[in-house]
């Protein structure tokens, strides 16, 4: 049985389930000097394994990634998800945004709508980030949603930061 992957309406943005037509933007965003933080630069094939991975972990485990939209605009501007399966020692709340969005709370808004639908939906205790430790921007977003980091946390990358959330 294949979960509903749900759509998240925020004030500003529509978290939606992906279709093909977002992959471009995203591999522009996986290929580019930004996805360093996440292990990248990536070519195509990595960066369409991930796609297919945020979407495969809707079947596996009942939680994956939704595209980020401006709800006034239609545009795609990034990917917010929870990740999991072998490369994540924990349930991940991670996000991206592309090229132009920073700066806006587009991020923080949309960790904020996913990490409490997984909290309600899901009834996890905790969720983790995991990011480079130069990542300022991210830990900011991290902190603005409540996280405390987490020196103990296992992670697959051993210079990570991992910020933690709990439920209620």
């Amino acid at each position: 049985m294949t979960p509903d992957i749900p759509t998240i309406s925020t004030a500003r943005l529509t978290l939606r389930p992906q279709v093909a037509a977002d992959f471009p933007a995203y591999l522009a965003f996986l290929a580019s000097p930004r996805s360093a933080g996440m292990g990248g630069p990536f070519d195509v094939r990595a960066a369409w394994g991930m796609f297919c991975h945020d979407l495969a972990c809707w079947r596996l485990f009942g939680h994956g990634a939704l595209m980020i939209e401006l709800t006034a605009s239609k545009q795609c501007i990034g990917q917010v998800g929870i990740n999991h399966g072998p490369l994540f020692p924990e349930k991940e709340l991670g996000w991206l945004l592309y090229d132009g969005h920073e700066g806006h709370g587009y991020a923080t808004e949309a960790a904020v709508a996913l990490r409490d639908w997984a909290f309600a939906t899901l009834k996890l205790s905790t969720l983790v980030s995991y990011m480079a430790p130069d990542n300022a921007m991210s830990a900011a977003v991290a902190k603005r949603l409540g996280g405390v980091l987490d020196p103990s946390a296992p992670r697959e990358d051993p210079d990570d930061l991992v910020y933690r959330y709990r439920a209620g």
